[in-house]
């Protein structure tokens, strides 16, 4: 499997503006969050990337990328019918070849070696099937993530055959329906923001859309099809996501890429000064 291409959705109504914010990247330079997931994508090896944006929202992102702007391609999500269908949006740039999908509103951090889009790349060619990133995560935190359920395969770490794809499960949905054996209690496999998919899954979404009519297109239907279709796995990747639509998350992104950066010693400084005072009042 050859991974030549990658597409970055950012049409929702709550997600269009969270790329454009400016963060500090690792290696010190202020950066929008759009250049620095387009950097994670060019460290896979991947140099051809496609855009989901809102109507109008092209030459905002344009000039977001910075100097990377000439690598983009643009698609519009022109009606708000929900993720899978800003996905479906890329099929005639994914054409039939498999495809890197990013969500525009989380960075990564890998801690050291290999980036995280790397790591899942290399399983994915590797594996030669569709593989979604994932990270176990407490159950406080379904509501804002689609979740799988499924098995260790054999021999292998961090390694999961999925059977299902619920997005934003309850907790009794996924306790009934997505415990996957070896995870700590009150924690479930939930989706990284990170995806190689197949173009079986374009397919899948491009029927979901035909049938959805009005209704919004969950890209986690798409998937649990795609289980039940051909081989599709979930890997747990070393290094952590940060959504950062979430309150403190633009914050939280900021203080773990300037603590794996050059500036550590520096951010820890200030750190403990900053607490030190807290702690005088």
């Amino acid at each position: 499997m050859e991974i030549k291409k990658a597409i970055i959705t950012a049409a929702g109504k709550t997600q269009r503006t969270l790329p454009l914010q400016t963060l500090v990247d690792r290696d010190g330079v202020t950066k929008t969050a759009l250049r620095i997931l387009i950097e994670e994508i060019l460290a896979a090896g991947i140099d051809e990337i496609c855009v989901v944006v809102c109507p109008g929202d092209q030459a905002a992102y344009s000039a977001a990328a910075g100097g990377q702007g000439s690598r983009l391609h643009f698609v519009e999500q022109s009606t708000a019918l929900g993720y899978g269908h800003a996905v479906s949006c890329a099929r005639e740039f994914a054409g039939a070849e498999p495809s890197l999908l990013l969500v525009g509103d989380h960075l990564y951090v890998s801690g050291g070696g290999k980036r995280a889009a790397q790591q899942l790349v290399e399983i994915a060619k590797a594996e030669n099937c569709a593989v979604s990133a994932v990270q176990a995560t407490h159950e406080s935190k379904l509501p804002y993530y689609g979740t799988v359920g499924g098995r260790l395969e054999a021999g292998r770490k961090g390694v999961y055959e999925i059977s299902e794809v619920i997005e934003k499960p309850t907790p009794t949905e996924a306790e009934q329906r997505l415990i996957v054996p070896g995870l700590r209690a009150g924690h479930y496999l939930c989706f990284f923001g990170m995806h190689v998919l197949t173009p079986t899954v374009m397919e899948l979404l491009a029927e979901e859309v035909a049938q959805a009519g009005s209704r919004s297109v969950s890209l986690s239907t798409a998937l649990t099809k795609l289980a039940k279709r051909e081989r599709y796995l979930a890997c747990e990747l070393r290094g952590h996501r940060y959504d950062i639509g979430v309150k403190y998350g633009l914050l939280t992104a900021q203080l773990a890429l300037a603590l794996d950066g050059k500036d550590r010693e520096e951010v820890l400084s200030g750190l403990v000064e900053l607490l030190a005072k807290r702690g005088d009042k």
